[in-house]
């Protein structure tokens, strides 16, 4: 993958036209609330002029950008380029809902300079459209596609999301398959997941909405990866496919990589120079402090050697790429760790680096653990799934089970 020399740049965008029952990102639905969000974008731009260097990726995420009328878009854009250092070449990436793709917004983005879409499609099927209470319908995403691939967009991105209620494998291959006859360059794929606090999460409760078990949620998992890459996908992070090397989402990987990046808007967050910062989620009291001169920062943390770390392993083991080997050198248990870890398909170790298998893919959060407790490790064995009958636990131990919610000690439902 890309090494990184210069950082990111990301705006939150906290508005949409509704609020999705599964959403749990900043945003809303007070669209009047727009101009003093600006206001306030172009004052926190000040406060970072002069702090990066020149930026080579530029992403407005939401919330829903596209509910940004043209000249708003225009003004955010121009403020951007006015106070930044930001390449002609960078990567400009904007979120787009498809039902606010029009035959006139499509050139204009174009024309101020967006040369990367991520297209919320979700589904290719109705049913599964109406369920997550989307806006648009199947045939405004069909156009939508349609519209940028004519309007020349050399990179259109398409989000799409399984684990819905009532979705089989078979529904979500025929998605899949609607999605690759468009030939987009980019695929992120995502599993329905219920957060706290939001409509979904009442309904979970209520016993109105069932979430996949997990033997469900690996079947889906593994049959989109080998799908995709049959297509001649690269399946280069846990959730998103490339067509090609140079598809990949330049922007996001520096997340990953863990590059400089600077984020603006209320609860973007930053990073540089070992330092991690992230702003204020209310907008009103982000609009408030810097109408007052005052950071719109909510908190910081400078990493320790040891969370940069966990970290890089956490990041790493998300990618295709994985770690530097060279990293465990000297750690305790760390190649007793590693060695467990071929042996059940979860890692393999390739010219010097430590990377995923799709198994690993399924368990990447959880993998950081085995290499910050040893004593834990050697206590009790970990196993991921229950078919690695070969490998079994010291007696009058349970096994260590690394599932995608988290660690736990005992024994596997159904295993």
């Amino acid at each position: 993958m890309t090494e990184f020399t210069h950082p990111g740049l990301y705006v939150h965008v906290p508005f949409c036209e509704t609020k999705c029952p599964y959403c749990d990102f900043t945003s809303g639905t007070s669209l009047s609330s727009i101009p003093d969000w600006l206001q306030a974008i172009k004052r926190e731009m000040l406060l970072y002029r002069d702090r990066f260097s020149r930026f080579d990726s530029l992403y407005l995420g939401g919330g829903t950008p596209s509910v940004l009328a043209e000249r708003g878009l225009a003004e955010l854009t121009h403020s951007l380029r006015r106070n930044f250092s930001i390449s002609d070449d960078a990567e400009f990436t904007m979120e787009v809902n498809p039902d606010d793709v029009t035959s006139d917004r499509v050139p204009f983005l174009r024309d101020l300079g967006v040369n990367r879409i991520s297209l919320g499609v979700q589904s290719f099927d109705d049913r599964d459209l109406r369920f997550l209470k989307r806006r648009h319908t199947v045939a405004q995403a069909l156009k939508a596609i349609e519209e940028f691939k004519a309007a020349g967009f050399a990179k259109v991105g398409l989000d799409l999301m399984y684990g819905l209620a009532g979705q089989t494998e078979t529904s979500w291959m025929k998605t899949l398959e609607q999605a690759v006859s468009y030939s987009p360059e980019h695929l992120s794929c995502y599993q329905l997941t219920i957060h706290e606090n939001t409509p979904f999460w009442e309904l979970q409760a209520k016993g109105e909405i069932t979430p996949l078990d997990e033997e469900k949620e690996s079947s889906f998992f593994v049959l989109t990866s080998a799908f995709l890459e049959e297509k001649g996908y690269i399946h280069y992070e846990v959730s998103n496919f490339a067509r090609g090397e140079e598809n990949l989402c330049k922007h996001n990987l520096k997340y990953w990589k863990r590059a400089p990046y600077l984020g603006l808007g209320p609860s973007a967050h930053s990073y540089q120079d070992g330092v991690r910062w992230w702003n204020l989620r209310d907008l009103e009291r982000y609009c408030r402090a810097l109408e007052q001169g005052k950071t719109p920062v909510e908190g910081s943390e400078t990493l320790t050697s040891e969370q940069v770390y966990l970290e890089t392993i956490l990041l790493g083991f998300r990618t295709r790429d994985g770690v530097d080997r060279e990293i465990f050198r000297g750690r305790e248990g760390t190649e007793e760790v590693l060695r467990h870890l071929q042996l059940a398909g979860v890692v393999r170790v390739v010219e010097g680096k430590v990377v995923p298998t799709v198994k690993g893919f399924l368990v990447a959060d959880s993998l950081p653990l085995l290499f910050s407790d040893y004593t834990l490790f050697t206590q009790i064995l970990f196993l991921y799934p229950c078919d690695f009958r070969a490998l079994q636990a010291q007696p009058g131990h349970q096994p260590l089970l690394v599932e995608e919610e988290g660690v736990h000690v005992g024994a596997r439902r159904g295993c």
